[in-house]
């Protein structure tokens, strides 16, 4: 049996997996590389959910790539379109070809000796095994499990005589006309499919335990389409672009240090949208702004649904599941045809995949995290884990650049491998700072960051610019391993 190598393995085919390859093709001509995708298209995310309304939350000025323009009117835009953003940016730049289908990653080994990964994949449609080796290992398969979302077991459930569906598996023949529809959650994916479902139920009802802070922006941005109309596209983009990172990155700023302002122009902002509705229970989290991800919607769409009956909002808790919907903490009843469970995802970070380095697994809790991408002692190996307060592909663009200078200075200066260590007093910082329940559920599975710099990366694009685009590629945190020459090369004395 023969093993394709090849100079670098990216894992993964969504927003970040098309990037990787991207930059390698623009920036490193040459590179030999495959890119494995277990499912059969590419996408990642924004192939796997088809919920009615499926959207990004963050502006796709931002989301999209820095090196390929958005020319979309929508600033928000649905799923099918990003699909159509995502598709096009591979075939133009030679990706698409590059591209294994129904390959899922199983293990990954190091061998030092070698210099090089033995890769192992399981093909998703015949059940085969393949087997390759690549001198760089790049994982851009994001951090939720693919196969199974986060969906509590309610009381009395079984009881439930109507439809239960989670929205990362939504049924193709799911026809909601005229039904009683209640989504259970508050965060994105509710505030998402509440006003696309009121548009043919006969009401929804979005049940929440807390609430969210939910923010309505423009689905078009203004600003966007006059300078389309004066402007170069790439100087349109960019404009933009950066008139969305700055204005994001103020708001998460002034919400870490002025909270109850923010909370105050927040509370007052939605009190406008909604008037007769009480926005103190259904509106007013506990929590400070950005402690989690501020939920975003185009042209107030969830406001105007609730404002016109079609859609209400109840805080409480479910006591239990009935035959006909249910039963609350309070006492309400809440009658039902159809319950959306969108209660979260579940995290698996690396894809599930197993790591061994020199036959040693790899215990990502017992690691630490190199500038925000690569794992203490482990050689070659890097990770795109986007922003949890801004666009994900704002991290992503800046890890797969690094990447590419990486792999440039290895070349340049001989070396076979660049392994970070961990810094002398170890980690304790979590990799993700975010209370979000899907991230507290799966903090324990993920590697530590530490405390300073190279080892922690903050959540702050403008810095992580100065640091993942000049900054020095050798550090404290990071070692180089020179080439040993190949067994015939060496001279016998």
């Amino acid at each position: 049996m023969t093993t394709d190598h090849l100079d670098v393995l990216i894992v993964g085919a969504g927003l970040s997996g098309i990037g990787a390859a991207c930059h390698l093709e623009l920036e490193r001509p040459g590179t030999s590389y495959a890119v494995l995708e277990s499912r059969a298209a590419l996408g990642g995310t924004w192939d796997l959910f088809r919920y009615p309304g499926i959207r990004s939350d963050s502006d796709m000025f931002t989301l999209g790539f820095s090196f390929r323009p958005w020319q979309e009117p929508e600033s928000i835009a649905d799923g099918p379109a990003i699909r159509r953003y995502l598709e096009e940016t591979a075939r133009d730049h030679g990706v698409t070809e590059k591209i294994r289908y129904h390959h899922r990653v199983v293990q990954a080994e190091w061998s030092g000796a070698d210099a090089r990964w033995t890769v192992t994949a399981e093909r998703t449609d015949t059940g085969e095994t393949v087997t390759l080796t690549c001198s760089w290992l790049q994982v851009c398969s994001g951090y939720y499990r693919y196969d199974q979302g986060f969906r509590p077991e309610f009381p009395g459930e079984e009881r439930f005589r109507g439809q239960l569906v989670h929205p990362q598996h939504w049924p193709e023949d799911l026809d909601v006309t005229g039904k009683r529809v209640v989504v259970v959650g508050s965060g994105a994916t509710a505030v998402t499919l509440v006003p696309n479902l009121a548009e043919q139920a006969a009401h929804v009802t979005m049940l929440q335990r807390t609430p969210s802070y939910v923010m309505s922006l423009p689905g078009r941005d203004p600003l966007a389409q006059q300078l389309r109309a004066r402007l170069p596209e790439k100087a349109a983009y960019s404009v933009v672009r950066w008139k969305n990172v700055l204005t994001s990155t103020a708001l998460y700023q002034l919400s870490r240090r002025r909270p109850a302002l923010v909370r105050s122009l927040l509370r007052r902002m939605t009190q406008k949208q909604l008037p007769g509705i009480d926005v103190d229970t259904h509106f007013n989290p506990p929590y400070d702004p950005w402690d989690q991800r501020l939920c975003l919607i185009p042209d107030g769409d969830l406001f105007r649904a609730l404002r016109r009956g079609t859609a209400s909002v109840v805080t409480d808790r479910i006591a239990t599941f009935t035959e006909d919907g249910i039963e609350l903490a309070s006492g309400e009843r809440l009658a039902a045809d159809v319950v959306v469970t969108a209660t979260g995802l579940n995290l698996l970070p690396v894809g599930g995949m197993r790591i061994v380095v020199d036959g040693e697994p790899v215990e990502l809790p017992e690691r630490v995290s190199y500038k925000g991408m690569m794992l203490s002692g482990v050689p070659n190996f890097a990770m795109v884990i986007g922003y949890t307060n801004a666009s994900w592909t704002l991290k992503a663009d800046l890890v797969n650049r690094y990447v590419c200078r990486l792999l440039d200075h290895l070349d340049a200066h001989g070396y076979a491998s660049a392994t970070p260590v961990a810094p002398p007093e170890g980690g304790g910082a979590p990799f993700l700072d975010l209370a979000a329940g899907y991230v507290q559920r799966g903090l324990a599975g993920l590697p530590q960051q530490g405390r300073r710099a190279p080892w922690r990366l903050h959540q702050n694009y403008l810095r992580d610019v100065a640091v993942m685009r000049r900054g020095p590629l050798e550090d404290e945190g990071m070692t180089f391993q020179p080439r040993v020459p190949a067994a015939a090369d060496r001279v016998v004395a």
